[in-house]
């Protein structure tokens, strides 16, 4: 009884959650999903769920990160439903694609070619201003990706779900996840190094 009390004392009051933690939970909703009506259901959901299971709440973490995890699942879900949708000749096109950057045979087989080489790069950590602007090309760079590569990475990078995880949850092949996993990653390095990065230097 004790613990159902001090978790009911930990736990806002619900007319008041929107005011707390919706604009939070929306720019989360929104960089992983890059759609305001998507993002605003998922969040609409969030609040749901978290009604129906609020005294479930243990307080063993905070009331925000409680709304986070309910809203990981639901974004979760999403990309779930939304990966059935593709067919295998889709996801075949994808692990099909010519990849010309590495030198296929002699003596340098397997290394990178003249001019591709990733510039090496980082961000300063302690630069705010730094690290809002690169989450903001960050964004960009998402959208541009297709759907499926946006979806892998979001998924691996953004909620760090396990490979083995995101291959049931995506129904892949574990060695295709790997294959598009490694052509968002290089799809997105090369938008951040031809525009972050770009930005970045032309300000020197």
């Amino acid at each position: 009884m004790a613990d159902k009390t001090l978790n009911q004392k930990q736990i806002s009051d619900p007319e008041k959650w929107v005011e707390l933690h919706g604009d939070y939970l929306f720019r989360y909703a929104m960089m992983r999903l890059n759609n305001k009506s998507l993002a605003e259901d998922v969040v609409q959901e969030t609040f749901l769920a978290a009604l129906k299971a609020r005294k479930n709440f243990a307080g063993k973490s905070s009331e925000r990160t409680w709304f986070v995890g309910i809203l990981k699942r639901k974004i979760i879900d999403h990309f779930r439903k939304s990966s059935r949708e593709d067919s295998h000749d889709d996801i075949q096109k994808i692990i099909d694609m010519k990849d010309d950057d590495f030198l296929l045979s002699g003596a340098r087989q397997g290394q990178w070619k003249t001019g591709r080489r990733p510039k090496d790069w980082m961000i300063d950590e302690n630069d705010q201003s730094e690290k809002n602007e690169f989450w903001e090309f960050l964004k960009r760079c998402i959208a541009e990706l297709p759907r499926r590569l946006a979806e892998v990475f979001i998924l691996r990078e953004m909620e760090e779900i396990e490979t083995d995880e995101l291959s049931n949850v995506l129904e892949l092949k574990p060695t295709n996840l790997r294959v598009i996993l490694y052509r968002a990653r290089k799809q997105l390095r090369s938008c951040l190094e031809d525009n972050w990065i770009r930005a970045h230097e032309d300000r020197k």
